[in-house]
């Protein structure tokens, strides 16, 4: 028995795509159309420079649709799809970028997937090697690592995907956690899913608006968030390097014992520097880690909202709003106090 699509949610984070934004929501909006599914945009600009949030403004006063968010400022691509996830209202919410590399076309068979009965629906690319000489490898071998040490499926992943709104649900309201990692986040709940091969479009216009920095910075917060084994690492490097010790110290004393002249500046050198690669590779990954725990003890929402456009406050339910437990006793206390004077 197939579901019944009552309205489906598109999510298009954006950032600097003034002049391809317009050609995008067109696409996305005839191919819903010609397909009869009921549907929402909604777009969340990233806190670009540019006109990227004048035209999305322009677009969803003449239909409404659309539906914008302008973040405050760049939080990152992860904050902006979790601002959009919050605010959409569909059955099923398909998220996608706002280049047209993710192709609109393929839009009715992931909700034919979804009528069918799956909870996920994974856009895989054809080709993986997409992304220049060292992208693709470099996202190939990054994808493989985290699928190996986090034990979940990441292979040719994207965010090209559409979530039953029972798996929004539980990322949005059950995974209360600033440091996401989206594609790893639907991947590790583990709900039925289907891929979907696509073919990777070409860019409408400019180029990617990623860059190294943040491609590292997404890498490094996608393995911290998925896995503790980077820090087993730590381990390991201090049994090879006890290893390592233990041999030069047998050689060492056989050396001696022998009458031989035991080795010198070289080998104080080399070990001298294994030991000092180890000790800050530690450092390293167990900073990580705590800078990690710094960010999530804090509190502190993942995105803030500046501008919005066809929103209510019930459709966007944003962060939860937080107190300490000191706040809530004092709070509590006040009128017991008042109640107690009054009755004296």
């Amino acid at each position: 028995m197939e579901r019944e699509l009552r309205l489906l949610s598109v999510v298009v984070p954006a950032y600097c795509e003034e002049e391809g934004i317009g050609r995008t929501v067109a696409a996305i909006v005839r191919v819903l159309e010609g397909c009869r599914i009921p549907f929402e945009l909604v777009v969340v600009d990233d806190g670009s420079p540019d006109g990227t949030f004048e035209r999305i403004r322009s677009l969803a006063r003449r239909d409404r649709r659309i539906r914008a968010l302008r973040l405050c400022r760049r939080f990152g691509k992860e904050a902006a799809l979790w601002a959009g996830l919050e605010a959409a209202r569909g059955d099923a919410v398909v998220t996608m970028d706002a280049d047209l590399q993710h192709p609109p076309s393929l839009l009715p068979a992931m909700v034919a997937a979804w009528r069918a009965g799956a909870w996920v629906v994974h856009g895989v690319r054809e080709s993986p090697r997409v992304g220049g000489f060292w992208g693709w490898r470099l996202r190939r071998l990054f994808h493989r690592l985290l699928s190996r040490l986090g034990g979940i499926e990441l292979e040719d992943a994207s965010d090209f995907k559409l979530l039953d709104r029972r798996v929004v649900e539980v990322l949005v309201r059950r995974m209360p956690e600033r440091g996401r990692f989206y594609r790893g986040l639907v991947a590790w709940t583990g709900y039925p899913a289907v891929k979907l091969a696509f073919a990777v479009g070409e860019r409408e216009s400019g180029g990617s608006r990623w860059r190294s920095a943040w491609l590292v910075e997404l890498a490094i917060s996608g393995m911290v968030s998925l896995t503790t084994l980077p820090l087993r690492i730590v381990t390991v490097l201090g049994l090879a390097t006890l290893l390592l010790s233990a041999v030069l110290a047998v050689e060492t004393l056989w050396s001696w014992s022998t009458g031989d002249t035991v080795s010198g500046f070289t080998t104080i050198v080399l070990t001298l520097l294994i030991i000092g690669s180890s000790i800050m590779i530690s450092l390293g990954i167990i900073g990580e880690y705590i800078g990690r725990i710094y960010e999530e003890v804090k509190r502190r929402p993942p995105y803030l909202v500046e501008q919005e456009v066809n929103m209510s406050k019930e459709a966007l339910p944003g962060p939860p709003r937080m107190t300490t437990p000191v706040q809530d006793a004092g709070a509590n206390r006040a009128p017991t106090r008042e109640r107690a004077r009054r009755a004296g």
